[in-house]
């Protein structure tokens, strides 16, 4: 029996037709749209292609030493019976404003000039109208009494020190600014910055205003940095902002997620806010008071969006380094969500951007990330210098590695070629930094890692609120880094927490580098490095004179009787809204020395000879 059709055999004509005009149509359509995206992608424009580079650096391709593993290093959580009893606090009451999930950083630094590592916590601050009772959150101020080969012991000094102020801080810098021999302290935040001078005897005076800095507004500044960016001798100051913000701001925003509701925001909801730069006009001999000037206009630090002409960075942090070797300090500019910059300095005051051009503005395919920490080093033991960012979530490390053959100015992300790439990808970065935790010669490199959404399990069960650190092993080989896990370096280093700022320094004095990491609206965690593998070292610490007293901005180049060069940065801030040491390590594994010069930050070079496995300081002789 046929099947009853209720249509008549003229409509079944039409309808005949229809479906072979519209397959037609389908196919036509199909075979526009693939011409349609082969001319899009052979002819698409970049983002920002005005600022496209004009050369691709191509990294080399390297291959992994399936054999080599990380050496057995263990990391020991020491915890609160060190005497850091400090407890981050963002403010949280619920109606999640975007600097609560920032964190705030540390500072390793010798506050009272006793030749050990004391510790500087930043905390943040209630919001204004919260109903809480409680003592309002303040930085936390650690002195390191550790005696050397026993348990580690910090006092609380903060009370009384003149840092014990309610601010809601974020970032932290230390130098002697004014060359009286006594570390100073600069911190950012919500509202602006605050600069204390060390007045010795563990107490600070806050003289933002004294100084000509801007002592009330209400900027969000987050990196800040201490370089001599004019070569006159003296320190001058980058400040970096995030995002124009307010509460108001961020309430009417008002950013929603599917299955969570209300939720932090992400930066492209506000605007960008320009860095700026302070000149040290302070006249060492004269007596009289440090002053600073805003140069940040003249200085060429004020990048605008071309197409709106409205401030285009959104800095989290910077690494001040001499990229080109011309003796004059450039700076690399980590910006979230927006492209990176690189200033070269033009020896006259100003610098030019050339982010794009240099290879670092974006990732390899023209789009900008999300970066937070950075560090720049020469991690090879060659000439190359490696610039690391931690990116947000879904999105790998950066390793621009200059290509020093062709130009030094010219880079290529090499971060899955050497091996922190994909291994990366699932975490939210936040601190970074390069360090050689084994001591054989080789700079290795730690992220601090936590994501910013409490509830994000709820829409991405792959991805975790609190997340653990992770440590690459530069092998020196082949693929330069390989993450090391808990059967190498202990669980305590990976244990999962909310990380936001991080920073090292030898706090026990046994020679090898250990590790704090700040902790959203928690404790730190400070990791006592319990290696043993038997290898040398040597610790310089520079003395400069007069203006420059950590000697900001030198070398140490050492040469080992293995035929190695290594080569390490006075540059202490480095990571995310954080400061490491200023003391210089060499690992050396088995090698001995042959040879240490110094490059001064005025450029001169001097050879030197020191102890293995010891500390050793060298003074700057006037020249």
């Amino acid at each position: 029996m046929e099947p009853f059709d209720p249509l008549p055999p003229f409509l079944r004509e039409d309808a005949a037709i229809g479906v072979a005009l519209r397959r037609s149509l389908i196919i036509l359509l199909l075979i526009g749209g693939l011409a349609g995206a082969a001319i899009w992608w052979f002819s698409r424009p970049g983002p920002m292609s005005q600022s496209l580079p004009d050369r691709l650096a191509v990294p080399l391709r390297r291959e992994a030493e399936s054999t080599v593993r990380p050496p057995k290093v263990l990391f020991s959580s020491v915890g609160s019976r060190s005497g850091v009893t400090f407890i981050h606090q963002n403010g949280a009451e619920g109606a999640k404003l975007l600097p609560e999930t920032m964190g705030g950083g540390v500072a390793c630094f010798d506050f009272d000039n006793d030749g050990d590592v004391d510790l500087l916590f930043i905390n943040s601050n209630r919001w204004a109208g919260s109903k809480s009772t409680a003592p309002k959150p303040l930085n936390g101020l650690f002195r390191n009494d550790t005696i050397h080969g026993g348990p580690w012991h910090f006092t609380d000094a903060t009370s009384g020190s003149g840092l014990d102020l309610p601010f809601y801080g974020m970032g932290v810098s230390c130098a002697d600014f004014d060359g009286d021999g006594l570390s100073d302290v600069l911190i950012t935040g919500v509202g602006g910055i605050r600069l204390f001078k060390n007045k010795g005897e563990g107490k600070f005076r806050d003289i933002t205003a004294a100084s000509g800095l801007p002592s009330e507004g209400s900027d969000w500044c987050t990196a800040a940095a201490w370089f001599d960016a004019d070569n006159d001798g003296d320190l001058d100051l980058f400040i970096g902002r995030y995002v124009v913000w307010s509460p108001e701001l961020d309430r009417e925003v008002n950013n929603q997620l599917v299955g969570i509701g209300r939720a932090y925001g992400r930066p492209w909801n506000f605007p960008g806010a320009f860095p700026s730069l302070w000149r040290n006009d302070g006249s060492l001999r004269s007596g009289q008071p440090i002053h600073f000037t805003d140069v940040s206009e003249a200085s060429g630090l004020r990048i605008r969006n071309p197409a709106t002409s409205l401030p285009m960075a959104k800095t989290l942090a910077v690494a001040p380094i001499d990229l080109n070797e011309d003796g004059w300090m450039d700076l690399v500019v980590a910006n979230d969500t927006v492209q990176n910059f690189v200033f070269t300095n033009r020896h006259d005051g100003t610098f030019r951007e050339i982010g794009a051009q240099s290879g670092v503005a974006f990732d390899s395919y023209g789009q900008a990330r999300g970066a937070m920490g950075i560090d720049a080093a020469r991690f090879r033991n060659d000439r190359a210098v490696g610039i690391a960012i931690g990116n947000f979530a879904n999105e790998m490390n950066a390793l621009y590695v200059t290509q020093p053959a062709r130009d030094p100015l010219l880079f290529a992300d090499e971060a899955i070629t050497e091996g922190l790439g994909p291994a990366s990808r699932m975490y939210l970065k936040f601190g970074l930094f390069f360090f050689d935790y084994d001591l054989d010669g080789r700079l290795d490199l730690l992220t601090a890692n936590g994501h910013i959404e409490e509830e994000i399990e709820k829409i991405q069960t792959d991805v975790h609120y609190r997340q653990p650190a992770q440590l690459f092993w530069n092998t020196g080989k082949g693929i330069s880094f390989i993450a090391a896990d808990t059967n190498q370096s202990g669980a305590d280093l990976f244990q999962p927490l909310v990380g936001r700022g991080s920073a090292y320094a030898d706090l026990d004095g046994d020679g090898d580098l250990d590790i704090v990491i700040t902790q959203l609206n928690g404790p730190p965690l400070l990791l006592r490095n319990d290696q043993s593998l038997g290898h040398h070292w040597v610790r310089i610490r520079l003395e400069g004179i007069t203006a420059n007293r950590e000697a900001i901005g030198a070398w140490v180049n050492v040469v080992t009787d293995d035929g190695r060069r290594l080569s390490r940065h006075q540059m202490p801030t480095k990571s995310y809204l954080s400061q490491s040491e200023s003391t210089l390590t060499f690992g050396l594994g088995k090698a001995k020395i042959t040879s240490i010069e110094v490059r001064w930050p005025n450029g001169i070079v001097t050879p030197h000879t020191v102890p293995l496995d010891q500390t050793t300081v060298i003074r700057q002789l006037r020249q």
